[in-house]
C-alpha cells in the first residue's frame, strides 16, 4: 500500500488572523514580510526533508498585493524545497475560505 504523507501546511501571515481562523494542523510561521518572518521561516525548515510537500498560504489581501507569500516562497526555492505550493487567494482567508465553508481551527 501506497503511504501518503500529509503536507506540511504553514500560515506566513499575520499572527491575529491565524488566532481568529486557521486551517486545521496549519503552523504559525509569522508575517515573512519581516526578517523575523523569514528567520521563523527558515528556523522551521531546518528539520524538514528538502522533498516534503509544503504548503504555505496568508489571506491578508488579495493574491497580487499580498507582502507575505511571495517572500516566503521565493526563501523555500532558495533553499531547494522542490515541492511546494502556495494556497491562491483571489480576496482573503475569510472570503476565499471561511466563507466557503472548509474546515478551521482557532487560536494558537
Amino acid at each position: 500500500m501506497l503511504k501518503v504523507q500529509a503536507p506540511l501546511v504553514l500560515q506566513v501571515g499575520p499572527r491575529s488572523m491565524f488566532q481568529q481562523a486557521h486551517i486545521p494542523g496549519a503552523e504559525y510561521i509569522g508575517a515573512t514580510s519581516a526578517p523575523e518572518g523569514l528567520e521563523a521561516l527558515r528556523t522551521r525548515l531546518n528539520s524538514v526533508p528538502k522533498e516534503k510537500l509544503v504548503v504555505i498560504y496568508c489571506g491578508c489581501c488579495p493574491w497580487d498585493r499580498c507582502p507575505n507569500v511571495h517572500p516566503a516562497y521565493k526563501l523555500l526555492r532558495s533553499l531547494g524545497y522542490s515541492n511546494v505550493r502556495v494556497l491562491y487567494m483571489a480576496g482573503d482567508f475569510g472570503s476565499d475560505w471561511v466563507s466557503k465553508g472548509y474546515p478551521t481551527a482557532k487560536g494558537d
